[in-house]
């Protein structure tokens, strides 16, 4: 069962419903009939301009969520909450690391930290338990239309660079190309949720998942440039928001000339979250050992990561 306002085209194994979980009579209207639930998996996200209106959309999505399938499902056993590291304040500036999920929490607003509360509050005294992901930094796979695909931003960036001839340089903040960063690849953090909502010695507790490894973009830069077999320039600090809002006729002719799948500028394009990533000089790590003491060993390296999603997108005929 999959739950999006947009909703989806059914499957074998996934029947979608559209929902406005903002609204809390479609919600119930739409999801008083799944008896038969036994778990939720929350991921949904309402994008605001400021942090503090960010709260009042994504805890009201996921208190009209639990509130019309709590009543009904009376086989609940879990609810997986999706967080990041906004949890230790990574939006505000440097923090602790490697963050520890123990770590003491941040001044407020967070919705994450909110929504983390809601879900402690409302399983007292319940047989259903709860868990957070806490909690991926950057998720990579292949996926069009998210606005925080960061594998997206680097391959349609360096395809229109190698298009127009000039050098792949790394566009974020002086500092960011030499500090410390790790990755949550797509199937690592799907394999970490299940893992999490089934085991149950994970129950009601917050983890950080992570590939496993970290990296700078100075040692990593260059070897995405070899994929795309174009060369690299030194850093150049500038808004990929800016500089690349005028790329649409370009990436349109590119799509015709290299018989790309028609995709909508809009759709493969993610240029203020590059910019948040790429702005980060000071390092944005994450102590994974909780998840591994517990049981979950997955990892992939991140190297391997991002050129598994760029040959799919290739694959895919996303990019050239």
């Amino acid at each position: 069962m999959g739950l999006s306002r947009r909703g989806g085209e059914d499957s074998d194994n996934v029947r979608h419903i559209g929902v406005d979980l903002l609204n809390q009579q479609d919600s119930v209207a739409k999801l008083s009939g799944l008896a038969d639930v036994t778990h939720v998996f929350y991921a949904a996200y309402q994008d605001r301009p400021s942090w503090p209106e960010l709260v009042p959309p994504n805890l009201a999505m996921l208190v009209n969520t639990i509130d019309a399938i709590e009543p009904v499902a009376a086989d609940l056993q879990h609810v997986s909450l999706m967080q990041g590291y906004k949890v230790y304040g990574a939006h505000l500036g440097p923090f602790a690391s490697p963050a520890k999920e123990a770590d003491p929490p941040h001044m407020p607003p967070e919705f994450n930290v909110d929504q983390q509360q809601f879900l402690a509050s409302r399983q007292q005294g319940k047989t259903w338990t709860w868990s957070a992901l806490r909690r991926p930094s950057v998720v990579c796979g292949f996926g069009l239309g998210n606005p925080m695909n960061l594998a997206m931003v680097i391959a349609i960036y360096a395809s229109i660079s190698k298009e127009l001839g000039i050098p792949l340089r790394f566009p974020g903040k002086p500092g960011a190309y030499n500090c410390l960063i790790e990755m949550t690849d797509a199937g690592i953090l799907a394999k970490a949720t299940v893992w999490a909502a089934t085991d149950p010695g994970t129950a009601n507790q917050a983890f950080n998942i992570t590939n496993g490894d970290i990296f700078r973009w100075s040692s990593m830069w260059p070897k995405i440039a070899a994929f795309f077999d174009i060369e690299v320039a030194p850093p150049l600090p500038m808004s990929l928001n800016d500089v690349m809002a005028d790329k649409e006729e370009l990436w349109d002719r590119m799509v015709a000339r290299h018989g790309l799948r028609p995709t909508p500028y809009a759709d493969v394009s993610s240029w203020p979250f590059g910019d948040f990533v790429f702005a980060w000089h000071y390092d944005v790590l994450a102590d994974g050992s909780k998840a591994r003491r517990a049981g979950f060993h997955e990892y992939i390296e991140t190297e391997r990561m991002f050129m598994a999603i760029f040959n799919d997108m290739r694959e895919q005929h996303i990019i050239p």
